[in-house]
């Protein structure tokens, strides 16, 4: 079984984050691809020229029974309305993240989903980072003993805001960097440490021009005991480490992102060589009483993601994403702006 895919939206989430990844896995065939924009609907069409290519979602919905599968990858505002029309239709889906802009509305779908058997997830890629992948498996090895304070960062230096729906964007509309970024920072800090009990927050909007939030620091105590410390940023000229990890054997530091998104913007794509690869010079270093340790970067892998969706579509088991992880995180995104001083 081939999945005769569709993806909405053909911006930075469609084009770099989504349509490689399903190109490069045989399970799936791009088979539409819905932009508005003359110049993005051109490069799809030269990237991806057995899609057809339409103007509006209404195209797609006309013809829905010849889509197994709808990507959603449109300004975050419209995820919610888009993700539940695609079920209506039929559709397995994947969301790009943010999945919506309300818990509520993320279970709504979720139930929406179940009562139609079909298979609902979100695109939380960053689990799949090269980083994240090597300190998941640091912390379950136990090296760092006991973990006690968690650090993580995405940080960049951007203090003209560039135009477009990201700086226009109100936060009832998924606009904000805690939006943009926290879904990833705060997803893998449940992922590692477990449920969260109290939220401290530090929600700014610095620049000029910008309609939501471009800096902002979380403060999560985890359930489990384990303090997370979480900063997101368009304005730090000097960026903190990555990751940095406090256990009571030790700690890990690690410096940068994942390479995989510069190389594809770049114009790298799956399976080419090096792909995910993290060169020695940027591994991480786990430091502890009398030594310290360069430790290997796991191979980032983004399509992983999609291998996991060809299964949960053609074999019924659970999707790579569990859809309630990301009401998860939005619950603690409400809790931070709540919270926030």
């Amino acid at each position: 079984m081939v999945i005769r895919t569709a993806i909405i939206g053909f911006g930075t989430a469609g084009r770099i984050f989504h349509a490689p990844f399903l190109a490069a896995d045989p399970a799936f065939r791009i088979d539409a691809i819905v932009t508005k924009n003359p110049d993005r609907a051109a490069q799809a069409w030269q990237e991806h020229p057995q899609a057809r290519i339409v103007a509006d979602v209404d195209a797609l919905w006309a013809d829905a029974d010849e889509i197994d599968l709808v990507v959603v990858a449109s300004p975050s505002g419209t995820h919610g309305a888009l993700a539940e029309a695609a079920l209506q239709a039929g559709c397995h889906v994947v969301v790009d993240k943010p999945f919506v802009a309300d818990a509520a509305e993320g279970e709504a779908l979720i139930a929406l989903a179940a009562s139609k058997s079909l298979l609902l997830t979100v695109f939380q890629n960053r689990r799949w980072d090269g980083d994240f992948q090597t300190l998941r498996d640091l912390v379950r090895s136990g090296r760092l003993g006991e973990i006690r304070r968690f650090e993580s960062r995405f940080e960049w230096w951007k203090p003209l805001p560039k135009a477009g729906w990201k700086s226009d964007a109100p936060v009832a509309e998924g606009g904000g960097i805690l939006f943009d970024l926290g879904p990833h920072l705060i997803d893998q800090a449940l992922q590692l440490f477990g449920p969260v009990r109290e939220v401290y927050a530090e929600v700014d909007r610095v620049r000029k021009g910008v309609a939501a939030d471009d800096d902002v620091f979380l403060a999560l105590d985890h359930e489990s005991g384990v303090r997370s410390h979480l900063w997101m940023s368009a304005v730090a000229a000097s960026q903190g480490p990555r990751f940095r990890v406090l256990g009571s054997e030790g700690a890990y530091t690690s410096w940068g992102l994942d390479g995989q998104e510069p190389a594809l913007i770049a114009g790298a794509r799956p399976g080419d060589e090096g792909f995910g690869e993290t060169p020695e010079e940027r591994w991480g270093t786990l430091d502890t009483d009398d030594a310290s340790e360069r430790i290997p970067t796991a191979r980032g892998d983004y399509g992983r993601f999609y291998a996991g969706v060809a299964e949960a579509v053609t074999a019924g088991v659970a999707p790579p994403v569990d859809p309630a992880d990301a009401v998860a995180g939005l619950r603690v995104i409400a809790a931070a702006r709540a919270a926030a001083h």
